[in-house]
């Protein structure tokens, strides 16, 4: 288990380590910051003095040591806009966008697991074709346009939750159950397929001619070996929700790290921009590194492969 998790740290480093290359590279040769912070002026010496000032005037390799070295020692740099160290930005925006990201699983999980065991327990029924086109409709849905008539049929026609904000509860009910939803197909279907291949299985016979039957059978037997596939996909939709929180931040107006994204590409911040995809790409890489474990947890034979 140690040489296991050994390994996919090792792999997981190197997967952030070229994320934050990829990444410095292409918003230094994407975007000008020189340019946004001066705005309407188009003076070369303005813009050459700012851009000697920032140190963007050295080599990209250079200027990526620098930086790397900055972010290792917990200097994350300073907003270009905000005026703010970016540590202080993210930590005052994070708490949302981690809240949305954990009560959408709840959600993907509310959903996802019972209607994918349901159907996997009654394959080729009625049941089994009802879930599958509810699994087809959310996949087949835009976020944005759940989104919005979400808001049409709760918030403005029956007045039971709030349009927009992050102040309460209350306002994390639409946009956690938009979130969750666009995730639940694909753990129905693998809890569906999960649950058929397990019912199945010779230790299934054998633990129904000891008299084990429903919930029983489930709990005991059947439920744990059919939601492997479905640990890590959960994990990883995790790290999706968090990084992929931008348009739902947006049409309810939260403020959290997505919608920040969004106005740091508008406003060209690229330190807050930078470290906003570096910090993506590290969760996702965290999630993917904790659904391996979880899943050589639950099954011995992926730690022999």
């Amino acid at each position: 288990m140690l040489k296991f998790l050994f390994q996919r740290v090792l792999l997981a480093l190197a997967v952030a380590l070229t994320a934050s290359i990829v990444t410095f590279v292409l918003l230094n040769f994407a975007v000008d910051p020189a340019a946004a912070i001066v705005g309407d002026t188009d003076d070369p010496h303005v813009i050459a003095q700012v851009r000697a000032d920032l140190g963007l005037d050295r080599s990209v390799p250079d200027r990526y040591l620098t930086w790397l070295g900055n972010v290792l020692t917990g200097d994350l740099g300073r907003s270009y806009v905000m005026k703010q160290p970016v540590m202080e930005i993210i930590e005052q925006h994070a708490p949302v966008t981690l809240r949305l990201a954990f009560f959408g699983i709840l959600v993907t999980m509310a959903i996802g697991i019972p209607l994918g065991t349901i159907a996997g327990l009654r394959p080729g029924t009625a049941t089994d074709r009802a879930v599958q086109a509810v699994a087809a409709a959310l996949q087949a849905t835009p976020s944005f346009w759940i989104g919005l008539l979400s808001i049409l049929l709760f918030a403005v026609r029956l007045g039971w939750l709030p349009v927009s904000g992050d102040a309460s509860w209350r306002n994390y009910v639409l946009p956690s159950f938009i979130l969750g939803a666009g995730a639940a197909p694909n753990v129905i279907r693998l809890t569906r397929s999960g649950m058929m291949e397990v019912m199945g299985a010779d230790y299934i016979r054998t633990a129904r001619a000891k008299g084990y039957r429903g919930w029983a059978l489930l709990r005991r037997h059947a439920l744990r070996n059919a939601l492997l596939p479905v640990v890590s996909v959960l994990a990883i939709e995790l790290g999706n929700k968090l990084g992929g929180s931008v348009v739902v931040e947006v049409v309810f107006a939260m403020n959290g790290l997505g919608r920040l994204a969004l106005n740091a590409v508008l406003t060209g911040d690229i330190p807050t921009l930078q470290m906003l995809v570096l910090f993506f790409a590290v969760l996702f890489v965290l999630m993917t590194l904790l659904a391996d474990v979880l899943n050589a947890w639950l099954d011995p034979r992926i730690r022999l492969t």
